[in-house]
């Protein structure tokens, strides 16, 4: 059975309490970052020590591209989504090739050390967020849809589920929500005429949405995150979304107005959310499981949808993943290089 909360470890191999933890019914998720990356042959090795423990386990990483890859030594170092969005503007179908091409790619070596999918992509809008910038495929949604719908497709392609971030979109607003209260001042009307149109439009090909720490007023008074009205009555009854909902990580300084890590995890489910993150932070993470181990288990065929096609495969020093693999990364390397 997989629980409600996603939690990260601190080094390259699992601690003592890192083992407990696994066991704890309530924990359903583990999210990897760059300090427990050595290469792909130890990844590998987490991973399957992970789910020799705790088997059904979900694992996932943030596995953008451009500056937010937490896979770098011994993987393919991925271009910024905001790359395609320029070639778009002049050469579209190539864009759209490396795009599909793009995302097999990604989900391709993430699945084979053994983690079950990527939070990507990226549907917000490159506007005046201090925190998306380029990680946006592009500035309009036209734009956007084109070129997410070809990643999708190549993370599909792979076995990979696919999470859309962040409803109902980041982009318009200037705070990092990691260190900052964000605030968007809009209308519903205005929000769903723009930023929330790639969500809509590209509902069909995503399993999963993370929904953005961004409190919109003139719409509700709590963080997308913790509002019944943006997940219960837009998510799920307007649009019929019955994907996986996220929580972005409730660690983060937008997601305080909750209160302590206990209080946010519990807003998060209470208005929709069927797993929430903490990260970067253990004695959090103890007091949010606390604050959760009496309630029900989340929705288990929404969250069984995200495990990932892993391969039955041996890693060795360096990842070798046949000749698709060579001459699609060659491809995306090459573009990478050249667009810099």
């Amino acid at each position: 059975m997989i629980g409600a909360l996603m939690l990260d470890i601190a080094g390259t191999t699992l601690d003592t309490q890192d083992i407990e933890l696994l066991q704890h019914p309530q924990v359903g998720g583990v999210i990897l970052f760059g300090r427990n990356i050595e290469s792909p042959a130890q990844v590998r090795a987490l991973t399957d020590h992970m789910r020799q423990i705790r088997p059904d386990i979900l694992i996932a990483v943030d596995q953008e591209g451009g500056r937010v890859q937490r896979l770098k030594q011994g993987f393919t170092l991925l271009p910024a989504m905001g790359r395609f969005g320029e070639l778009y503007q002049t050469e579209p179908e190539r864009a759209l090739s490396l795009c599909e091409e793009c995302g097999w790619l990604m989900a391709t070596e993430v699945l084979a050390v053994g983690i079950d999918f990527s939070f990507a992509p990226v549907l917000d809008i490159n506007d005046i967020s201090d925190v998306i910038g380029d990680r946006a495929f592009a500035k309009n949604p036209q734009d956007i849809i084109a070129l997410a719908q070809a990643f999708l497709s190549g993370m599909q392609r792979a076995g990979m589920a696919t999470t859309g971030k962040h409803f109902p979109g980041h982009g318009s607003v200037k705070a990092d929500s990691h260190i900052a209260a964000a605030i968007d001042e809009r209308s519903f009307a205005e929000i769903e005429a723009h930023d929330m149109q790639s969500f809509v439009q590209l509902q069909s090909q995503l399993d999963a949405l993370m929904p953005a720490h961004v409190i919109y007023p003139k719409v509700d008074a709590h963080p997308a995150g913790f509002s019944e009205f943006w997940l219960q009555r837009i998510l799920r009854e307007k649009l019929q979304f019955d994907g996986v909902l996220f929580s972005d990580d409730l660690s983060m300084q937008a997601a305080c107005v909750a209160g302590g890590a206990d209080a946010r995890i519990q807003a998060a489910l209470k208005a929709g959310c069927d797993m929430g993150l903490v990260c970067n932070d253990r004695a959090a993470q103890l007091i949010a499981l606390k604050g959760i181990e009496d309630l029900a288990l989340p929705n288990q065929a929404r969250l069984e949808r995200m495990r990932g096609d892993i391969p039955k495969l041996s890693i060795a020093a360096e990842l070798e993943l046949g000749t698709t693999w060579h001459e699609v990364r060659e491809r995306i390397t090459a573009f990478k290089n050249a667009a810099i």
